[in-house]
């Protein structure tokens, strides 16, 4: 084997990393502050969508986890299960986003 066919992934492991964990802290952080103000407030739905957000932020902190761990496996490419999870946390944090302004506004 020649050393041009060799990947040499530099530090986009490390980065990767650090952003899922860059992202896991401020999803935690939005959450905790939705779940405040929905206390203080008396508001439900920013309580649910403090909620929704801290199981995101448990999300994205665990798909951070595997993900390093398959970097440093040297597995560059991404499996479709995981990209599935990601876009299903996503789309949860959107709708309990959307139910907070909506259910805000009937108010």
């Amino acid at each position: 084997m020649s050393t041009a066919s060799v990947r040499d992934p530099g530090l986009q492991p490390e980065r990767t990393a650090l952003s899922w964990t860059r992202t896991a802290l401020v999803v935690a952080v939005n959450a905790l502050l939705a779940l405040r103000t929905g206390f203080v407030e008396g508001e439900p739905w920013l309580v649910v969508a403090g909620l929704v957000l801290v199981v995101a932020g448990g999300a994205v902190a665990a798909i951070g986890s595997i993900r390093s761990r398959q970097l440093e496996a040297g597995s560059f490419a991404p499996p479709v299960a995981l990209i599935g999870v990601v876009t299903a946390v996503t789309l949860a944090a959107a709708a309990a986003g959307i139910g907070s302004v909506v259910g805000g506004a009937g108010l």
